[in-house]
């Protein structure tokens, strides 16, 4: 969960489509090790361990700093970061590439030998076809461009699962997990662990207390581009907020509906101010 703005919606409506919900519920090993067999079916895991809930990461004071939903290693020290995404920023890709070159920064100390990196999986669930290709999954690892068959071996992959699509592409119990983050009903038994789970998580006062903390936080940080931006006239000020907003890490998505809110635009004109 990168420094972005949360969708405003109650904490007992919220599922596990909510990143922050989803990042609470893969604290437990058992569910988070079951979907990763899921999406991972070859990979032979053990178990899983826990460097950090939600890991933070900030190599300096300069840096873009981000938040990991969840951030777990096997017992082969294999990496694992599992996001929920369900704005369509148009920035994963590069996302993606920010997250490695972050994470591979935790995995070595100074003066160490790159061969101690160890193997690294970057995976993004969303509720929308970011390619365009009709899959529900895109697997992505460094190839040579005049030999296709010919990997780079630098050891990281880049996954991203999409919701949206009826392609027969991935496993029945894969497919059951990506319906259910869709809003829809199954009878699959990993999903009925996680409906369970998500019960229960509702009743976690604590829990609660931190996501309107969060929400609340955000909501502010909106407002305080949007004042910011106004601050300097209409038409430039729209443009001024909403080089202030996207500063904030809020994602484009987000801006769009808040400009359609706020001054009654239609989507396309709204997305002009963002492009």
């Amino acid at each position: 969960m990168e420094e972005q703005i949360m969708v405003n919606t109650s904490w007992e409506e919220i599922g596990i489509s909510n990143d922050f919900l989803f990042g609470k519920i893969m604290q437990q090993p058992d569910l988070c090790e079951e979907l990763l067999h899921r999406i991972l079916p070859d990979l032979e895991i053990d178990h899983i361990e826990y460097p950090e809930a939600q890991k933070g990461i900030k190599p300096d004071v300069d840096a873009k700093s981000v938040r990991l939903d969840v951030y777990v290693k096997d017992e082969k020290g294999t990496v694992y970061d599992i996001e929920m995404q369900v704005a369509d920023t148009k920035e994963l890709p590069k996302r993606a590439r920010y997250y490695q070159s972050l994470i591979d920064l935790q995995l070595i100390d100074r003066g160490q030998a790159y061969k101690r990196l160890k193997p690294g999986y970057i995976i993004f669930i969303c509720p929308f076809d970011m390619f365009d290709r009709g899959r529900h999954i895109y697997t992505f690892e460094n190839t040579c461009r005049e030999d296709r068959s010919l990997l780079l071996g630098d050891g990281m992959t880049k996954i991203f699962l999409n919701t949206d699509s009826d392609m027969n592409d991935v496993s029945k119990e894969l497919k059951a997990f990506l319906d259910y983050v869709s809003g829809k009903k199954s009878d699959d038994d990993f999903v009925k662990k996680l409906e369970d789970a998500v019960k229960e998580a509702k009743k976690n006062r604590e829990w609660r207390h931190e996501y309107m903390t969060l929400l609340m936080r955000d909501q502010e940080n909106m407002e305080k581009g949007m004042e910011k931006g106004m601050e300097k006239g209409m038409e430039k000020g729209i443009s001024g907020m909403v080089s202030t907003l996207k500063d904030l890490g809020i994602p484009d998505a987000t801006i769009v509906q808040k400009l359609q809110e706020k001054f009654s635009f239609s989507r396309e004109k709204a997305e002009k101010y963002v492009k």
